[in-house]
């Protein structure tokens, strides 16, 4: 151990614990705890992957699935990093923690909050694209919390690789962000996670990761050890099938047992004592229950009824509870209701208003970007997100779960600000084909964004703009239709600012059922010179379900159970085959995003249905009278 300058605790730590002499900080040398920071599809969990393996962290016959770090099911199926994790590396004497953040602005709030856990960053960057929305926000997180950033460009091996541009780019955007001297000469390193090299030079051995292991010891700073009683903010949570909850974080203090008595601080205010019962810590990609922990370890403990992102865990009775990062705000609002459907309930098996409320409420307890509001209506919740993507991602897991539920189309949080009306606003980068650049600027402009900047590249154009939030929802599935799915897009929270006009972004209309029973083909054939379908021959259908979609601004009343007549009377010709085109197939993301403010989405575990909001056409006429009424009124 060796004496640490109590200055430096803010640095380290991102606040300032009271007071203590200089002597009474150390640092635990044999540690280093670091986060891997970058933009969607930049390869950190490849990375990740590459130093478990080089590390002989896996066994060299062991078989380990690729990308092991993004372990949800819809982490492997989006190849997205969905939740921030944890391993644990020992290279040489050393243990290095590492945690894989997600790189989509949508769980921003799992990136923020683990800047409390650690002590630097891999900032890592396409060896194409460079610095991204993504990798310019979390960056300026982790330089205003002091974090010593290394740089890693990957990819290199592409052929259209442009490393040292990316590197000037990176230099800008430290320049930009306020790094100071310090963080501004960060060292650079060249490699490809996909082929497992790392070097500190363009032209080096393309070997292995040993570059990098040597450089996170030198770069990155032992964690900061208060001499001084247990205390531990908690960054995350999980769950353990026999224990329970399990509260993870970085002991700051002194050290814990199983068997403890320790003080449960909340966020709230609220004080309470707790028994530890186990005591778990990181190695690889596991978690080792062991007997004692110790001042700069990343542990999970578990032994409380109910715990949350944020609380304090401390022995001694007089501790204050420490103070938690601020998140961005929640832009977007979405309705969750009990399915009322004619087919409800002949899917999901958790259909109660109790049940999707208590999943809701145990999803914010996880997810602090999430809140839940009650409303007049008992069966209907307000839950708002940071964006479209995250709610997606919870409807995904809530069906696989066997829940059902209907869902409304996103709108946006507006806010009174000195005594006006004011919306969200995110800049957004977009990254086309040239040859695809006036259509999606039209787009832009159509959902009320203002360009500011246009650079041409070697691979395309990056457009940025600045846009109010509810134009971006549906923007990213018409970026990939206009662009035939070679454009990329990402976005962070701006400011609110005064509201920017009336904004249509969906010009169709639907085709709406007017029975319900069981689609046929004879009918489908003839609506499809209507418009598009959504349903395919024997699918259940009800009265004021959306079909299809019609060209039209207007809705069409439509029968898709229409059978064909028969009679006794021989035909003079073969009947007509019957060439259905597939049904448009949507995701849940497009789904919510397609449909209209008068529309829900009916989701179960195996279908995904569109509705009107009032199913009953006469019903649905008389509201559309009495909203026009009141518009003129």
């Amino acid at each position: 151990m060796s004496p640490f300058r109590a200055s430096d605790l803010n640095t380290f730590l991102g606040f300032s614990p009271f007071p203590f002499p200089r002597h009474f900080f150390v640092k635990a040398d044999h540690i280093r705890n670091i986060a891997i920071i970058a933009h969607v599809d930049h390869g950190k969990t490849t990375l990740v992957d590459v130093l478990l393996r080089q590390s002989g962290t896996f066994r060299d016959n062991q078989v380990v699935a690729e990308r092991v770090m993004d372990s949800m099911d819809l982490e492997r199926e989006k190849g997205i990093t969905i939740k921030a994790k944890n391993a644990a590396i020992n290279w040489k004497g050393y243990t290095i923690n590492i945690v894989d953040t997600p790189g989509h602005a949508d769980f921003g709030a799992e990136v923020e909050r683990v800047m409390k856990m650690v002590d630097g960053v891999l900032l890592l960057t396409d060896a194409v694209s460079g610095p991204q929305a993504q990798t310019r926000w979390v960056l300026r997180k982790a330089l205003g919390h002091g974090l010593r950033a290394i740089c890693v460009v990957n990819k290199i091996d592409r052929d259209t690789a442009r490393p040292q541009w990316v590197h000037d780019k990176v230099l800008e955007l430290f320049l930009e962000l306020g790094a100071d001297d310090d963080q501004f000469n960060a060292p650079f390193l060249y490699g490809s996670a996909k082929l497992g090299f790392a070097d500190r030079t363009l032209d080096g051995p393309r070997k292995d990761m040993t570059d990098l292991f040597e450089t996170i010891i030198e770069r990155v700073p032992p964690p900061v050890i208060e001499d001084a009683p247990f205390r531990m903010l908690v960054s995350n949570i999980d769950w353990d099938d026999y224990v329970g909850r399990l509260a993870i974080g970085r002991i700051l203090s002194g050290d814990v047992r199983q068997g403890d008595p320790i003080n449960l601080l909340g966020r709230n205010g609220t004080r309470q004592r707790v028994k530890i019962i186990k005591l778990k810590q990181f190695s690889g990609l596991r978690t080792n229950d062991v007997s004692k922990a110790t001042a700069g370890d990343m542990v999970g403990l578990a032994g409380f009824d109910e715990v949350d992102i944020g609380d304090t865990l401390a022995k001694a009775d007089n501790a204050e509870p420490l103070p938690f990062v601020k998140i961005d705000p929640a832009t977007l609002q979405m309705e969750f209701a009990v399915n009322d459907g004619p087919l409800a309930g002949r899917d999901g098996k958790k259909v109660t208003s109790r049940e999707i409320r208590a999943r809701l409420e145990r999803e914010t307890k996880s997810n602090i970007s999430i809140s839940v509001h009650d409303t007049d209506e008992s069966t209907r919740f307000l839950v708002d997100a940071r964006g479209s993507m995250q709610i997606a991602v919870l409807l995904e897991t809530m069906r696989r779960e066997g829940y059902e539920m209907l869902v409304s189309r996103p709108t946006v949080l507006y806010k009174e600000i000195h005594g006006k009306r004011t919306e969200p606003f995110e800049q957004v980068w977009v990254e086309v084909p040239e040859d695809h650049l006036g259509t999606v600027m039209e787009n832009l402009s159509k959902r009320l964004g203002k360009i500011t900047n246009i650079e041409h590249h070697t691979v395309g154009v990056t457009v940025t703009a600045e846009i109010p939030t509810r134009g971006l929802i549906g923007f990213e599935s018409d970026l990939i239709t206009l662009t035939s799915g070679n454009g990329v897009m990402s976005h962070m929270f701006l400011e609110y600012r005064p509201c920017s006009g009336e904004l249509v972004t969906r010009q169709t209309g639907t085709l709406v059922s007017m029975e319900n029973g069981t689609s046929m083909a004879y009918a489908l054939d003839m609506l499809q010179a209507r418009g598009s379908l959504f349903i395919s021959p024997g699918d259940k259908v009800y009265a004021g379900q959306v079909v299809g979609e019609n060209p039209r601004r207007d809705d069409l009343p439509v029968n898709p159970t229409k059978a064909k007549h028969l009679d006794n009377m021989r035909s003079s010709g073969a009947d007509k085959a019957i060439l259905l085109t597939p049904p448009i197939p949507f995701s849940i993301e497009r789904a919510i995003e397609y449909i209209d403010n008068d529309e829900l989405v009916e989701v179960t575990p195996n279908h995904l249905r569109f509705r009107k909001r009032i199913l009953d056409a006469n019903d649905r006429r008389k509201a559309t009278k009495r909203a026009r009424a009141v518009a003129l009124a």
